[in-house]
């Protein structure tokens, strides 16, 4: 009996030390299999640095243990794996499989782009993963369902693609479902009803089809269920009112359609409801007041008819009541003023009508209010910053009437109020300039009287000022115009009176400033000129006098100036056509004289911009000769005399007469020689400088071919830098462009460097770049010859009279963008020298009979022969500047 106890010890002592050695030697392969996971890896932060082979081979038992990010079980075995967090990159090879006690594993929050290792649906030990936040791509691994004690399978924000694994419905104890944020497609698994213990289902931002099935239904644990941001259709399945335990519903941003289930007023644990921008119609479910533990209902960018049920007024909790862009109608419930909890109300652009709750504001802490776009009308309730919080007030596009609530002046939490188009009257409270936080005031289109509070030029803090087409009368406050912050000043169509303040020096922000249609007088000042980032100014409809300021042609971003209808004296400034960013001008119904400076936009300027200024020639308009102003001289003179009540009237007659006759030989004289002799100077002109063709490539037309084609009936387009004509010559049959060029007198001087950029020009070849064929050009003039774009400009195609006949989808749109990329591309990085185009704008991309994107106009463009070169003078369109680039000539 005692041998066999002693036998029985000594097999006891015998097998532990096998199996310890067996476990021994296991562990001491997990450390192996750890370095070769990290050996794919990239640790630019070294976090893993502990991660090594031990020096003394003593060392090695279960030391992995202790490495970053590692953990292991009473017997030594990995069970938690993080390495979330640690910029890590490269890829996790299948090696992982190595470790089959592994529980948890977490690397989410790094930068692996690389497909997911195929192996882990080895780990059958797996309870948690997370791989979340980076850039896995491929297919999501198969065979994760056979982890039975799998409980969280976070994979969201990465770019995974295909189909979520079916198999995933046999881990039927998952708790935590996450793939919101990738590629996935497809329809939910129908595996998922057997997910019971499921609390969290996430699968928003991905490409899902098809209905929603209606087994989610039977999740009878579900909290939180996010599907959001797919191409889900149909309706909400009925079978979701059954999901008692639900939270959180998120529906948003698909194709649902139908009515809303009246059947999820059953779900008395709903907090949040976001089914916003779907194509839900019918009515609001009266039934939602019964969800009282309601915080956040979002039904907006739908086409919801019908009134606002009166029991949304029963959710005591709610916070946020969004149903904006409708097609609600009605009133505005009244007890909606009781929710003691709401924070935000939009209601804008539905078709409700009558006044708002008198209360509202008033026991609440309103943060934002609005309901613009309807057809409200009534006062406006006194006490919607009652609570101190309101941020935002939009009211524009209503018929509010009655006075501004005065408790607005004290409502210090204001940033934008916008009340504009409305039947607002009586004054602009005084305090509005004092809130430390406003910075959009529109009060545009109403019935205001009285004055501008001087208050407002004490504001540090407003940026858009907009006080049009009101009934004020008062002259501008001192200061208003040197607001720190401002940007947007715009009080047109009023009755203000009185000067311009001449405190600009201190306009840092101003870009836009509009006081046209007002009764204000006196001169412009010249301190204007100091707003270095006006962009557009109007003091059109005024009674402006004096000269136009000398300065205001060294203004470096001004794109748009309107000084019409004025009684402006003197001449244009020299250099006013050559602004570095004029686009727009209008200085007509002025009393300006002299000539029309020939440069820059006033060489291409419509005459309807210079009109009823009797004493303006020169330019586009009729010459500045002698006669002319002899004429206009004797025209005062007859002017006068018939002031005068007729007096000498025979004698006047006669003296006219014969003034006209020996002007009328004076004019025939001076134009026959003037005919001879340029005449005879065009003749010799072009006998020693006949037009020559320079052409990139074989052609099959001449000069003269092209010449007989710029005919103004074949004028296809004219901008700042010439006139663009169509040319169809005949045999053989062939369509070009010709395009010819403003030269002035400094063009000419330089133009050996002109032909060189042509010459570049000419040489670019890409597909998404308009092909010059070549050019032609004698002693003083340059045109260039184009391929024809039988579409014309991406601008016309997209605002145009046939807009939406070009380009009907979005595949066309979106290869003309990456074909203008791919110009750019090649203009920037392939060329050589490089070339900045400087001008891309829509008019200036061309489509061609495919609608291919072509790059066009390079009258702006400039050639990068030296590294960091910098350039002294803004250039482009305004509307397509970058905004760092006009204020700072620096631009990325």
């Amino acid at each position: 009996m005692q041998f066999q106890y002693l036998l029985f010890f000594y097999c006891f002592i015998f097998l532990s030390l096998v199996f310890g050695e067996g476990a021994q030697s296991e562990a001491n392969d997990e450390l192996s299999t750890l370095l070769l996971v990290k050996s794919s890896l990239i640790d630019r932060m070294s976090y893993l640095k502990d991660w090594k082979m031990p020096s003394n081979v003593t060392d090695k038992d279960l030391l992995h243990c202790d490495w970053t990010g590692v953990g292991c079980n009473s017997k030594g075995f990995v069970e938690r794996l993080d390495l979330s967090a640690m910029n890590l990159s490269g890829r996790v090879l299948d090696h992982i499989q190595g470790l089959p006690s592994l529980s948890y594993l977490n690397i989410s929050c790094n930068g692996f782009e690389s497909p997911m290792p195929k192996s882990l649906y080895n780990l059958t030990s797996l309870k948690s993963i997370d791989v979340s936040q980076n850039n896995f791509f491929g297919s999501f691994p198969i065979g994760l369902g056979r982890a039975s004690g799998l409980t969280l399978v976070n994979a969201s924000s990465n770019n995974f693609s295909g189909f979520i694994p079916e198999d995933l419905g046999n881990a039927t104890l998952l708790d935590s479902l996450d793939f919101r944020g990738s590629f996935f497609e497809g329809s939910i698994p129908t595996t998922f009803k057997n997910l019971q213990k499921l609390k969290f289902l996430g699968l928003s931002g991905n490409n899902f089809t098809g209905k929603i099935p209606s087994d989610l239904g039977k999740l009878s644990s579900l909290e939180t269920l996010i599907l959001g941001y797919n191409e889900f259709e149909g309706e909400i399945p009925a079978e979701f009112g059954n999901l008692t335990s639900l939270q959180y519903l998120d529906l948003a941003v698909g194709s649902l359609s139908g009515q809303i289930p009246p059947e999820l007023g059953k779900l008395k644990q709903l907090t949040t409801v976001y089914l916003y921008n779907n194509n839900f119609t019918g009515k609001i479910p009266p039934e939602f007041g019964n969800i009282t533990s309601l915080v956040f209902l979002d039904l907006s960018d739908n086409e919801i008819s019908g009134e606002i049920p009166e029991e949304l007024a029963k959710l005591k909790n709610l916070q946020l009541l969004n149903l904006m862009c409708n097609r609600l109608t009605g009133f505005v419930p009244e007890k909606l003023g009781d929710l003691t909890k709401l924070e935000v109300l939009e209601l804008w652009k539905n078709s409700l009508e009558g006044p708002l709750p008198m209360n509202l504001g008033q026991n609440s802490p309103l943060h934002w209010l609005d309901v613009s776009s309807n057809s409200l009308s009534g006062v406006l309730p006194p006490g919607l910053c009652t609570t101190g919080n309101l941020t935002k007030l939009i009211l524009f596009n209503n018929s509010f009437s009655g006075p501004i609530p005065r408790g607005l002046s004290d409502c210090l939490s204001l940033v934008r109020v916008r009340i504009q188009n409305n039947i607002i009257s009586g004054i602009i409270p005084v305090g509005l300039g004092n809130l430390p936080n406003l910075q959009r005031l529109e009060l545009a289109k109403n019935n205001l009287t009285g004055q501008i509070p001087m208050d407002i030029a004490s504001s540090t803090s407003l940026s858009f000022l907009d006080i049009s087409s009101n009934y004020l009368e008062s002259s501008l406050p001192s200061g208003i115009l040197s607001i720190p912050n401002l940007q947007t000043f715009i009080a047109s169509n009023n009755k203000l009176r009185g000067n311009v303040p001449g405190e600009f020096q201190d306009c840092p922000s101003l870009s836009v400033l509009d006081l046209s249609n007002n009764h204000i007088s006196g001169k412009i000042p010249e301190s204007i000129a100091s707003c270095q980032k006006l962009v557009n100014l109007n003091l059109g409809n005024n009674q402006f006098s004096g000269e136009i300021p000398m300065a205001m042609t060294t203004m470096p971003t001004l794109s748009i100036l309107d000084l019409s209808n004025n009684s402006l004296t003197g001449r244009i400034p020299d250099n006013f056509g050559s602004s570095p960013a004029l686009e727009m001008l209008n200085l007509s119904y002025n009393k300006l004289e002299g000539p029309v400076p020939a440069n820059g936009i006033l060489m291409t300027i419509n005459p309807n911009d210079l009109i009823g200024n009797v004493g303006l020639c020169g330019g586009i308009l009729h010459p500045c000769s002698q006669s002319s102003k002899f004429m206009g001289q004797r025209q005062k003179n007859l002017h006068i005399k018939h002031i005068m009540f007729g007096f000498i009237v025979g004698i006047s007659v006669i003296f006219s007469l014969v003034i006209v006759y020996f002007a009328c030989r004076w004019v025939y004289r001076r134009w026959y020689l003037y005919n001879g002799f340029f005449g005879d100077w065009f003749k010799h002109s072009n006998e020693e400088w006949p037009w020559r063709l320079v052409a990139f490539q074989r052609v099959s037309f001449t000069s003269s071919e092209l010449l007989s084609c710029l005919k103004e009936s074949n004028v296809i387009g004219m901008g700042g830098t010439g006139v663009v004509y169509k040319a169809e010559i005949h045999r053989p049959p062939v369509t070009v462009a010709v395009k010819k060029l403003w030269r002035s007198g400094t063009d000419i001087e330089n133009s050996n460097e002109l032909l060189r950029e042509v010459d570049l020009v000419g040489r670019l070849r890409h597909r998404n770049i308009v092909r010059l064929l070549g050019y032609i050009h004698n002693e003083s003039d340059v045109m260039m010859v184009y391929e024809y774009m039988l579409n014309g400009n991406l601008g016309t195609a997209l605002h145009g009279k046939q807009a939406g006949k070009l380009l009907v989808d979005w595949v066309s749109r979106y290869n003309i963008a990456l074909g203008v990329a791919q110009g750019l591309n090649y203009l920037h990085h392939d060329c050589h020298p490089q070339v900045i185009h400087r001008d891309i704008k829509s008019n200036n991309i061309l489509l061609d009979v495919n609608l291919e994107a072509r790059i066009a106009d390079f009258g702006l463009a400039r050639m990068v022969l030296h590294k960091n070169e910098t350039v002294s003078m803004i250039a482009g369109s305004y509307g397509y500047i970058a905004p760092e680039y006009g204020y700072t000539l620096k631009v990325d």
